[in-house]
């Protein structure tokens, strides 16, 4: 068959070019790269010089050419070799008759070769089709919990099985046949990087490798069972199927809609982001809305904060931030490496990424970091405008985006809010207050600060990379405060490092560490121009560490995962073990006096925007001896990263203590001294610093607080069903003595309706407004309705209400 299908298709090529069976001159060109260049010349040949065509011919004048060569060895019964009996004139024995006789014995071939060709094509194994079974209310997405995706695409986690049907040409033939998958991701798929996966059809499935076995057989189509490896890289893959057999190779068209998304798995004991608490998947991976924590330590605010991590096109815009971050996908397997990738993709100092930072208090080429409520917007943008930092955010904002992108790609995570939080500026795990010969700070040496609050996120993965016991949560930043390895990010760091003040483990345990736990320092510059140690506090760092807690709405105090109690013996041995790698070691040398002592606080849940401020500070004399000294306050407004903005009043004071006496001053701060220096949170920090004479003992404190502003009021109005129309009361009363100019009402909620900006004007003072908006709920189930009100004047004003919407109702027929 194959002889006479040779035969045939010569006989077409030589009729079609005219190609006389006998050869003329096959001229010899040079013999340039892999193959010699050869020109079948048909018509005449030009004339040649004598010593050319000598050169071609042997000694009997036979002209032996390349081509010729060539086809004798293809075909050496066409083609044979040249003899000495033979005419001068090469003659081309093809086998095939006169191609102007015989037309019947031609028209006869060539149905036995269209026959030969359908043989041929029915022997060889084509796929035609692919299913991958991907509805959102499907199996296999059911199955890897990710049917909450707004989206068609075929979404699976990794070390999981999913199922697939591939339709063939014919019926599969275990014995002759062969089929594989073939996944690629990223510019350039390697097979030993991980990138290019080939999946092998195997008899029996093995949990822990990509492998794909026959479930079911229905005709020419086939029901796969595909296992993906718990440690294959997450991203977008291309999904190709490809058959052999004796007949041939066949690779089935790459279709965009067939390619494959997959994701971190917490519910696979092999995948490193493993969580055995479904109680805890549920709230740290599938919960889409959360609570954020501000103010400070005796004032903790919230407020509601929605992750949308299923919304439509989030998906993308998470890939689309690991794409351009730069890094190989052969990396992002690894749980460590993407979540350090993402820190610093979030913000966009080094790489233009997700959010840009702004604390300066002013915001008219953006969006003011208070008024978000979700991250669902921010990430839509910022993919829509193809990577274009969104602006403006501040701490929340950066941990609530990088916790929405984790839990999107299957990390689980949850923001943490820490009270009192300190920035170390020089590696000295300490908090260094430098202050002059009269005991005023020297703002310009203050590089470290202490943050009313501060809020990034933990996230939960094993750690191989360190020793045994530092897996689970881990501390990760994407606020640029500090680069490491060059780049603004921060983590991962060990919980369980940080605590014992193992700062040595990386990543960047030592700024976590002193975030949480690192003792305030007050150093006083001599006339030499030298500092000296004077006074240390050692329990105003790191309180109320706070993240939502699981199953509800309220408040989880997770402070002793970060840090022993404060003064206790292992408390006090991590911080000593952390100081030693820092830069002031020698600062725990330093004896410090403590029989007077002072306190702040603060009555209920603190002062009011627009009212006056009202402290209480308490002297304590702790001796039998009298104690006279002179007690310097000075209040300044900061912005919540505790970066000094005004100094609004100073006062000096001279105190007589009696023996073992308690003495209990009221500090008060007036509206009008405040009320035109405030920024974004309402932060007032009050300092309060003295000297004792009799022993020349020096105390000092500083105490942060903020004046609370007022809820904005959601009350909805009609009955919540999936496809109808309902509406929203907002109500809201200007707190302030004053104008409020400009307000912007910010209105979102998951499934309610997609973000909304209101721009209602000008609020008088102490004035009530009502307003109300209508929209169309479009998924069922509780929700959250979330609203935010943002002017120069007044920020920090928020609200929500829980909405349960019913299934879309149908008539009778």
């Amino acid at each position: 068959m194959a002889a006479r299908l040779l035969n045939y298709n010569l006989r077409r090529l030589l009729k079609k070019t005219r190609m006389p069976v006998e050869t003329r001159s096959i001229r010899d060109r040079s013999a340039v790269g892999r193959f010699p260049s050869v020109t079948l010349e048909f018509g005449e040949d030009e004339e040649e010089d004598d010593e050319e065509q000598d050169d071609d011919r042997g000694d009997d004048g036979e002209k032996e050419t390349a081509c010729r060569r060539w086809l004798r060895a293809v075909c050496p019964c066409c083609c044979r070799e040249p003899d000495d009996a033979d005419d001068i004139t090469d003659t081309l024995d093809t086998g095939i008759d006169d191609l102007d006789e015989g037309g019947g014995e031609e028209e006869e071939e060539e149905e036995e070769v269209e026959k030969a060709d359908g043989e041929l094509n029915d022997l060889l194994l084509k796929v035609h089709s692919v299913d991958l079974m991907k509805s959102q209310s499907g199996q296999n997405r059911a199955e890897h919990h990710t049917d909450r995706y707004q989206s068609d695409d075929f979404i699976i986690r990794r070390g999981q099985r999913f199922q697939m049907w591939v339709t063939l040409s014919r019926a599969f033939s275990g014995e002759g046949d062969a089929l594989h998958l073939e996944l690629r991701t990223g510019s350039l798929p390697t097979v030993s990087k991980g990138t290019h996966v080939i999946v092998p059809l195997v008899d029996e499935l093995e949990h822990d490798r990509w492998a794909a076995a026959v479930v079911r057989r229905d005709g020419s189509r086939l029901l796969l069972a595909v296992n993906s490896s718990p440690a294959a890289a997450v991203g977008r893959y291309e999904l190709t199927v490809e058959t052999n057999n004796a007949s041939g190779q066949s690779v089935s068209v790459r279709d965009p809609a067939n390619d494959v998304y997959l994701l971190f798995n917490p519910w696979c004991k092999d995948d490193a982001v493993f969580m055995d608490s479904e109680e805890e998947r549920q709230e740290y991976v599938m919960n889409d809305i959360g609570r954020m924590y501000y103010g400070t330590r005796d004032q903790i605010g919230v407020r509601t904060w929605s992750y949308g991590q299923f919304d439509d096109g989030i998906l993308d815009a998470c890939f689309f931030i690991l794409e351009k971050s730069g890094t190989p996908p052969s990396g992002w397997g690894d749980p460590v490496n993407v979540v350090r990738v993402i820190s610093a993709m979030i913000n966009s100092p080094d790489d233009r990424g997700v959010v840009e930072g702004n604390w300066s208090g002013s915001y008219p080429l953006g969006t003011s970091p208070t008024v978000w409520s979700g991250s669902v917007e921010i990430l839509k943008e910022y993919h829509e405008n193809h990577g274009n930092p969104v602006k403006y955010g501040q701490c929340w904002v950066f941990a609530g985006v990088f916790t929405t992108v984790l839990r999107c790609l299957g990390v689980p995570s949850r923001p943490v809010t820490n009270y009192s939080s300190a920035h170390d500026t020089d590696v000295s795990l300490t908090t260094d207050i430098y202050l002059d010969e009269n005991l005023d700070p020297i703002d310009e040496l203050n590089g470290d600060s202490v943050w009313n609050f501060h809020v990034w996120t933990d996230c939960w993965m094993a750690r191989p990379d360190l020793p045994l016991g530092y897996g689970g949560w881990q501390a990760v930043d994407a606020t640029p405060q500090e680069t490491s390895q060059g780049t603004f990010r921060c983590g991962p760091a060990s919980l369980a490092a940080i605590c014992n003040g193992q700062v040595f483990l990386k990543h960047d345990a030592p700024f976590v560490f002193a975030e949480v736990n690192s003792d305030k320092i007050y150093w006083q510059r001599k006339i030499d121009g030298t500092f000296s140690q004077i006074y240390s506090e050692k329990k105003l760092v790191g309180h109320a560490i706070s993240t939502k807690a699981v199953g509800t709405d309220e408040r989880s105090d997770i402070t002793h995962l970060y840090k022993h109690p404060e003064g206790s013996e292992p408390e006090r041995i991590a911080v000593e073990t952390a100081s030693r790698y820092g830069s002031k070691a020698e600062a725990y040398t330093s004896p410090t006096a403590e029989d007077v002592s002072v306190v702040v606080t603060m009555d209920g849940e603190g002062p009011k925007m627009g009212g006056d401020a009202g402290l209480t500070v308490t002297l304590r004399n702790g001796s039998s001896e009298r104690r006279r000294l002179v007690l310097h306050s000075q209040v300044a407004v900061m912005y919540y990263t505790g970066v000094h903005k005004a100094t609004v009043r100073k006062d000096e004071t001279e105190v007589d203590l009696m023996p073992n006496e308690v003495n209990m001053l009221d500090w008060n701060l007036e509206y009008k001294d405040y009320k035109d220096q405030l920024v974004d949170q309402a932060a007032l920090m009050l300092t309060l610093s003295g000297r004792v004479k009799e022993t020349q003992q020096v105390f000092a404190t500083q105490f942060s607080f903020r004046l609370r502003t007022p809820d904005l009021i959601l009350k909805p109005i009609g009955k919540a069903v999936v496809g109808e129309k309902m509406a929203v009361e907002i109500s809201f009363t200007n707190p302030l003595p004053q104008v409020l100019k400009a307000v912007i009402f910010h209105v979102e909620g998951l499934g309610l309706l997609s973000a909304r900006k209101i721009h209602h004007g000008d609020i008088g003072a102490r004035e009530s407004v009502t307003l109300t908006e209508q929209l169309v709920p479009s998924l069922a189930g509780p929700r959250k309705l979330l609203a935010s009100l943002d002017s120069r004047q007044l920020t920090q004003v928020h609200g929500v209400a829980d909405v349960t919407v019913e299934g879309k109702s149908h008539g009778a027929l």
